[in-house]
C-alpha cells in the first residue's frame, strides 16, 4: 500500500472529504478518491469518514492507496537541461517539440521517459504510471520551465500550491498585431471546445475560472512581445485567452489566423515558460528557475 498523510489547512477548512483529496490529488478522479473513501482506506483524526465529511482547520488524512502497478513506461537516456535540482524537485527547461508524458501516439521520447532515466525510477507515484511524478505540463510546442516532484510529499505540497495559485508562472510570447496598451487582464473562463473537441475556448457551458495577465515588453511593426503570468492554468490558456482578444501566439497552427502564412518558419507557437518560482515542500524557501530563452526564440526577435 502507498500511504499518505496530509494535513487541512484554513484554505481547505469546510470542504467536503472528496473535494479535498481531489485538490491535493488532482490527477485521481473523484469517483475513484469517494471508493477509497467508502472502502476505509480514507481516516481522518484516525477514524473512517463518508465522502460528505467537512474537512476542519489541523485535521490529519491519512490515506492508503493500492500500489502502483510496475512502470511500464521504458526510461530513456535523453538528454536533460536542469535548471534546478535535489531531493524533491527537479526543474527541467522543456525543448520545443517534447511531448511531456507517453500517451497512445508517443510511448517514447518524452519528457517522462528522460526523467525516469534521469531519477532512476524514484518519483512520485500519485500520478499513476503514465505520470510519474508530473503535476503541471506544457504543451508539446511550448519550450521552458517544468517542475517534476520526486516524492509523494513533494507532490502534494506542489499541487496545493497549483491549486492555490501561488507558483510564480512567467511566460514570454510573440503574438500577432502591435498591442497598444501597456498591460492588460484577460478573465474568462475556458472549457473545451463544443464541436471541436481537441481544442480549447472561453466563454463555453461548464467553463473555469481562467485569469492571464499580460504587460507589453516590446512592439514591433507587425507583432508584441509580451510577457504573460499565469494567475489559473487552464489547458492551452496562454494561447486560448490571447486569441481571445485579437492578438493569437505567433505560430500557433490551432488558434491563430486560419489562413496564417508563416513567414518565419516557425515549428509551432512562439511561447517559452521563463519563469518558475514556488515555495521548496521540505524547506519553505522560495526557490526560482529562470529558463534562458531558446535559439528559435533569440532568432525570431532580431527578425520581426
Amino acid at each position: 500500500m502507498n500511504k499518505i498523510s496530509l494535513s487541512v489547512d484554513e484554505s481547505h477548512a469546510e470542504e467536503r472529504a472528496d473535494q479535498f483529496l481531489h485538490a491535493m490529488l488532482p490527477n485521481q478522479s473523484r469517483s475513484y478518491l469517494q471508493k477509497l473513501i467508502k472502502d476505509g482506506s480514507v481516516l481522518v483524526n484516525g477514524r473512517q469518514i463518508k465522502a460528505s465529511y467537512r474537512m476542519e482547520e489541523e485535521d490529519l488524512v491519512e490515506l492508503e492507496m493500492p500500489d502502483l502497478k510496475e512502470l511500464e513506461v521504458i526510461a530513456e537516456d535523453i538528454p536533460l537541461s536542469i535548471l534546478y535540482e535535489d531531493a524533491d524537485l527537479l526543474i527541467v527547461d522543456k525543448p520545443k517539440g517534447m511531448v511531456v508524458h507517453p500517451s497512445a501516439g508517443h510511448q517514447t521520447g518524452t519528457l517522462v521517459n528522460a526523467v525516469l532515466f534521469h531519477c532512476q525510477g524514484q518519483l512520485s507515484g500519485i500520478n499513476g504510471v503514465m505520470r510519474p511524478g508530473i503535476v503541471h505540463r506544457i504543451d508539446r510546442d511550448t519550450t521552458g520551465a517544468l517542475v517534476v516532484c520526486k516524492n509523494d510529499h513533494a507532490h502534494c505540497h506542489v499541487a496545493a500550491q497549483l491549486k492555490e495559485h501561488s507558483i510564480n508562472r512567467r511566460y514570454l510570447a510573440v503574438v500577432e498585431g502591435v498591442i497598444k496598451e501597456e498591460e492588460g487582464c484577460v478573465d474568462a473562463p475556458i472549457g473545451r471546445h463544443p464541436t471541436e473537441r481537441k481544442k480549447m475556448a472561453c466563454g463555453v457551458k461548464n467553463g473555469k475560472r481562467a485569469v492571464t495577465h499580460y504587460r507589453v515588453l516590446e512592439r514591433y511593426r507587425n507583432h508584441t512581445l509580451v510577457e504573460c503570468r499565469l494567475e489559473t492554468g487552464r489547458t492551452h490558456q496562454i494561447r486560448v485567452h490571447m486569441a481571445s482578444i485579437h492578438h493569437p501566439v505567433l505560430g500557433d497552427p490551432v488558434y491563430g489566423p486560419a489562413r496564417s502564412k508563416n513567414p518565419f518558419h516557425l515549428e509551432g507557437q512562439a511561447l517559452h515558460a521563463r519563469i518558475l518560482g514556488l515555495i521548496h515542500p521540505s524547506t519553505g524557501v522560495y526557490v526560482e528557475a529562470k529558463a534562458p530563452l531558446p535559439e528559435y526564440f533569440e532568432l525570431l526577435l532580431k527578425k520581426l
